[in-house]
């Protein structure tokens, strides 16, 4: 799974998940030839994003080539089991990775149309925000 190897702050707020427009820097396919863009806002885990991978690479197999165009560097905290109240913030328990509409997650190239866009489909069911396939 994907993780920071070093972290400036070990705990971050919670923020706000808010619409905050679509995205700008990520939003066009820059090395292969489809892709797969979102359609909402929300946050990605890294075990969803490892999931994905694992479902692009069986499916194209040698075939083709895959980039990951986001990367999980947000902390997200969780208190034990049965803790009473108080005793502060709880341990980093797993990191995600914050998505905008329009932002390329997945990129993929050297295959057919139609294997991109199937690969691309059964890559969307495992990711908690609606998806859409682009080229």
């Amino acid at each position: 799974m994907l993780f920071p190897k070093k972290v400036k702050h070990r705990k971050w707020h919670k923020g706000r998940k808010r619409q905050l427009g679509v995205a700008t820097r990520t939003n066009s396919i820059a090395f292969g030839e489809f892709g797969l863009k979102t359609s909402e806002h929300g946050w990605v885990t890294s075990r969803q994003l490892e999931s994905v991978r694992r479902v692009l690479t069986r499916y194209v197999r040698r075939g083709g080539k895959i980039w990951t165009r986001v990367f999980p560097d947000r902390p997200v905290t969780k208190k034990g089991n049965e803790t009473p109240m108080g005793g502060g913030k709880g341990a980093p328990d797993y990191y995600v990775a914050v998505v905008k509409p329009g932002t390329v997650m997945f990129e993929m190239g050297g295959v057919t149309r139609e294997s991109a866009m199937e690969a691309m489909k059964l890559a969307g069911y495992k990711l908690g925000v609606k998806t859409k396939f682009v080229e």
